[in-house]
């Protein structure tokens, strides 16, 4: 009699809760959600994240907001649409959260200009190096070898 262990099924099932294609979808809402709301609502965003008196929602300001809204929305649907590698995972993960980290905290803590509502970039920041990090991880797991 021969009795077969179906661990590495339950396991293999555990593991397809998240896939990199998932992580993908997951990143890209990142963008298409906090650059949707810039381009939808760029005085409200203004109004938000800058400190009192920054947060003058000019003809101007309300545009060049707009402007990185539709940047961010375009970021967002191209991550969508396309099919990330393990290297594009764990370079944009990088190159797409460090750099802004250090913004934040520069505009927040050295020349404050912006308030603690930043923190909502700085939670999707966090967001973009983990799904990076992890879609990285995950993508090398699913290639053939």
């Amino acid at each position: 009699m021969t009795v077969i262990c179906d661990c590495h099924k339950q396991t293999t099932r555990r593991n397809d809760i998240m896939t990199a294609q998932r992580l993908q979808i997951c990143l890209s809402l990142i963008f298409l959600l906090l650059g949707g709301w810039c381009l939808l609502a760029p005085g409200m965003v203004i109004r938000l994240t800058f400190l009192p008196e920054f947060s003058i929602a000019t003809d101007q300001a309300r545009f060049l907001m707009g402007c990185f809204g539709a940047q961010a929305v375009l970021t967002g649907t191209l991550i969508m649409t396309v099919r990330f590698t393990p290297m594009t995972f764990l370079v944009f993960g990088l190159a797409g959260s460090i750099p802004f980290f250090v913004f934040n905290y520069w505009f927040v803590f050295v020349e404050p200009v912006l308030n603690q509502w930043m923190l909502l970039d700085f939670a999707g920041n966090l967001g973009i190096l983990i799904t990076g990090v992890w879609g990285w991880r995950l993508s090398t797991q699913e290639r053939p070898s």
